[in-house]
Formats: structure tokens, C-alpha cells, sequence
């Protein structure tokens, strides 16, 4: 059983999956270090915690083919807390944030996702698309003492040029070949193109050195207060929010691609315990990564492997490979980028905005628009708050009752929907205690009682019919209603 699941997770397609996670670590490199670079951290730190979490994330964790690595959303997260306290308090917080992801999942709650509205994911995917897009324009700026301008004449030419033909070679190689994913054919063309001729562009090099040694274990230096945790643990548990969120998403959307089902409490337990490595080790904290998920994919990254070498590749990149990696030019990665941002974005979705119900178009662009201008977290929370109370009102306004007059001096109302806080008002509405003959009947077998708001409802009602001098008789309660009665000491009289 053992060997039979080590075999289809690690070896169908070797050399697909091998190759998928060198392309993958080449797109890795750029995004950790700019994100340390956001974070005001050593760039060398992001690339420890993208080693480390997406080495184990892809041998531990629940999803194959997913990548994980140093993220930005969780970067823009502890830029204040860097720069008011510290590097030795990030490092403890991504301590702390990643053992509140594996409680998360040890608590079985990475299900919730499933939860998640279809609208809320494809505004998710679209935010992310065109922040992987904007965030790309980064590379068109350079450093000067009056602060950071837009390339202009001859070097944004040669950008551009550069940045066309590798998007070129990644749309066309599939016409001709498949055997090799066209994302790391165009990076490696555009690196020998670019140093055999001597072009005058940008490279990796010029984001930062990235030679280094082996990451060191290192107990993060500060004081064991409560004044400490007052610091960490707010910026903690946004982190671990906007990376649980970020991973489980993309989690989803790996589902659908790949049309398997991987395992979300697993992929946060090693989620969580990648992030406790990775602060103890001096790495950055991180989650999933849609961009570079979408590229191994696209490459033919199916398996534990393709996610494996990816993560392995950023530790030999940072030992021995750095000569030949620094010379790769930033133009042939922004190329590449912007293909996974164009392939990433769901085109469809805005074919749909007018046929599918005006809520759910709603909840699209607005996840998307929080996406872009603030953080994924608030995007997404909010996009699930539209869609509960949108099903709340819709809920609310199924509720109805038929009235039955036939027998004498009895009127029995027979209600039908869920009676819960959104539709007690118009449950009220439904009766006229006034008008009622002296005995009236609530035949409840198509109610159901959901929350506190139905039982004093219910309450309400028979105190009505009771200040108005009549009998009210409640019938056929449903064995949950009955006990939501109970619980709560209320006598409605029932039968």
C-alpha cells in the first residue's frame, strides 16, 4: 500500500516532473527576493524559507503539484513589524504563525474552504492574476538618487524586446514540441541570447547576490515576555490567515486543473510545520504561490516530484549555481510571468457578468478590486460576507405559508422555509392575529428552526395570539425544532 502511494505521487512522468520544478525554481527566485526586498529583509532569507517551504510542503503536504514558497501577501503583512522591532521578532512570529497553521489543520478545519463561493474563487483568481501582472512593472524602474524612474529610450527598448520574445517562444514552442516546457526553454534561450551577445539588460544579479551557505539554525534572539507575544501575535495570526487562505485557494484551483482531490488538513499541518523550519532557520514565512503553482502545472508538474526539485533547486542556486543564475536576464522572467498572470486570469468570468445573477457579478469584481488595491485576506472575507447575506435575503424571501379555512372556527397555517434571523420579520408578516378566529393551528412539518432569532420568533408569535385572546396550537415540529424549544425553556403549546 505504501510502495503503490510513493509510486504515484513520486515517479509517473520523471522527466516532465523534474523539468516543471527547474522551471518553477526559476520564476521562484525573482518573487523571494523582491518580496524580502518589500519585507526590508536579506534577500538571502527569502530565498531560505522558499527552499525550505516548498521542499516540505511538497514532500509532506496534501496537494501535489502545488507550490509553495516566500509569498508577497504574507510579506506586505510584517513590513511595519520589521521595521519597528526587528528582524529576531519577525522570525519568531513566523515561528508562531506557522504553528497556528498546523493547529488549523490539525483541527481538521482546512475543509472550510470547500465553503468558499465559486464567485469569491474566480474574483481570487483574477486579483491575484492581475497582481502578479503589476507587480512585473517593478522591473521596468531603476535606482537613482532622486528615487526609483521608469526606464526610457534604449534600455526600455531592449527590455521590452526581450520581455515579447520570451512570451513568443512560451506561445509558440507548444505548436512545434511539447517535450519540453516552453517556460524554461524561453528563460534559457533569452539567458544565452542575451549573454552571448552581450545585451545591455538588466539580470537577476542586479535584484541581488544570492551565493550563500547552508541555512543555520538560529533560536530567534529576544526576551520571553508577554510584552513580546503583545508584539507577535497579532502580526502572527495575520499571517497565518492570509496564508491559510492564499494556500487553500490555490489548493482548489490545483484540484480543478489537475481534476484530483488532495488533502487540505495535511497541506496545512505541513504548511504550518514548514513555516516553524523555516523562522528557526532564518527563512522567510510563506504559502502558496499561484504564479509559480500555474507554471508548474502548465509545464507538466504533476507530483511530489516536480515541487521537491523546485525547492531543492533554490538551495543549489544559492550554494553553487549563483555564478550562472545571476546572469539570467530579469526580462526573460517578467516574460514569463506576464503569460502566467494572461493564463492565470479567468477570461470567461467576464463573459458571465452579465447572465449570472447581479450578486454574484458583484462579489466577482469586488474580490477581485479588494485583491488588487489591499490584501487577499480582506478580499476574500469580504466576498464571503456579500455571498452569506445575499443567500440570507434570498433565503429570507422563500419563506411563505398556505392557509387552510376549512374547518369551522379553526384557521391552520401551514409555513414553508427556514425561520433564522433574516426571515423572522417576514415570518411575522404572515399572520394576523386580529383577524384569526378564536383557534388557530401552526402546522410546522415544512419549518425548520435554524438559530436563537427562530426560537423567539416562535416565542413572539404565541404571545400575539395570546395578548389577543386566542388559542395558538403548534403542530408537527421537526425532533431538532422541538429540542431548539427545549433548550431555551420556551412553551409554544406544542403538539
Amino acid at each position: 500500500m505504501i510502495n503503490t502511494a510513493f509510486r504515484d505521487e513520486w515517479l509517473p512522468d520523471l522527466q516532465k516532473n523534474l523539468l516543471a520544478g527547474l522551471t518553477s525554481s526559476f520564476a521562484l527566485v525573482p518573487e523571494c527576493i523582491a518580496f524580502a526586498l518589500v519585507a526590508q529583509l536579506n534577500p538571502l532569507m527569502g530565498l531560505y524559507g522558499a527552499f525550505i517551504i516548498c521542499a516540505m510542503t511538497a514532500i509532506f503536504g496534501g496537494r501535489p503539484g502545488m507550490i509553495s514558497g516566500a509569498a508577497g501577501s504574507m510579506a506586505v503583512v510584517i513590513v511595519a513589524l520589521v521595521a519597528q522591532h526587528g528582524v529576531q521578532y519577525f522570525l519568531a512570529t513566523v515561528v508562531l504563525s506557522g504553528a497556528i497553521m498546523a493547529l488549523f489543520g490539525l483541527l481538521r478545519l482546512g475543509k472550510l474552504v470547500r465553503m468558499v463561493p465559486h464567485p469569491v474563487m474566480l474574483g481570487f483568481v483574477n486579483g491575484l492574476a492581475i497582481v502578479i501582472a503589476l507587480s512585473q512593472l517593478e522591473h521596468f524602474h531603476y535606482a537613482t538618487a532622486q528615487g526609483r524612474r521608469w526606464l526610457a529610450g534604449a534600455p526600455l527598448l531592449m527590455m521590452c524586446a526581450l520581455v515579447a520574445l520570451t512570451m513568443a517562444i512560451v506561445y509558440l514552442l507548444p505548436r512545434f514540441t511539447k517535450a519540453l516546457p516552453p517556460a524554461l526553454v524561453a528563460i534559457i534561450s533569452i539567458g544565452l541570447l542575451s549573454f552571448g551577445l552581450q545585451l545591455p539588460t538588466r539580470t537577476l544579479g542586479d535584484l541581488a547576490h544570492i551565493a550563500g551557505g547552508l541555512p543555520q539554525l538560529h533560536l530567534p534572539n529576544l526576551p520571553l515576555t508577554m510584552e513580546t507575544l503583545h508584539i507577535i501575535v497579532p502580526y502572527a495570526g495575520l499571517m497565518a490567515m492570509v496564508g491559510l487562505l492564499e494556500t487553500l485557494l490555490t489548493f482548489n484551483l490545483t484540484d480543478a486543473i489537475t481534476e484530483t482531490r488532495g488533502q487540505p488538513d495535511r497541506e496545512c499541518i505541513a504548511l504550518g510545520a514548514a513555516n516553524v523550519v523555516a523562522g528557526l532557520f532564518g527563512g522567510m514565512g510563506g504559502c502558496a504561490m499561484i504564479g509559480q503553482t500555474m507554471i508548474n502545472l502548465s509545464s507538466g508538474g504533476r507530483t511530489r516530484l516536480s515541487g521537491a526539485v523546485s525547492g531543492v533547486m533554490i538551495l543549489l542556486f544559492i550554494l553553487f549555481l549563483s555564478p550562472l543564475i545571476e546572469h539570467i536576464p530579469l526580462a526573460a522572467l517578467v516574460g514569463v510571468m506576464f503569460v502566467v498572470a494572461q493564463e492565470t486570469f479567468a477570461w470567461g468570468s467576464l463573459r458571465v457578468l452579465g447572465k449570472v445573477p447581479r450578486q454574484d457579478a458583484l462579489v466577482i469584481v469586488v474580490v477581485t478590486v479588494i485583491t488588487v488595491f489591499t490584501d487577499l485576506a480582506v478580499a476574500v472575507l469580504c466576498g464571503i460576507v456579500i455571498a452569506a447575506l445575499n443567500f440570507a435575503w434570498q433565503h429570507a424571501r422563500d419563506m411563505r405559508a398556505d392557509i387552510d379555512d376549512s374547518a369551522a372556527g379553526v384557521r391552520t397555517y401551514l409555513p414553508h422555509g427556514t425561520l433564522f434571523f433574516a426571515s423572522t420579520a417576514h415570518f411575522q408578516e404572515l399572520f394576523e392575529p386580529s383577524a384569526d378566529p378564536a383557534r388557530v393551528i401552526l402546522d410546522c412539518r415544512h419549518l425548520q428552526m435554524a438559530d436563537h432569532s427562530a426560537i423567539a420568533a416562535m416565542q413572539s408569535l404565541y404571545e400575539r395570539y395570546e395578548k389577543a385572546g386566542k388559542h395558538l396550537q403548534v403542530m408537527h415540529l421537526s425532533k431538532r425544532s422541538r429540542l431548539l424549544l427545549q433548550r431555551a425553556g420556551v412553551d409554544v403549546g406544542t403538539a
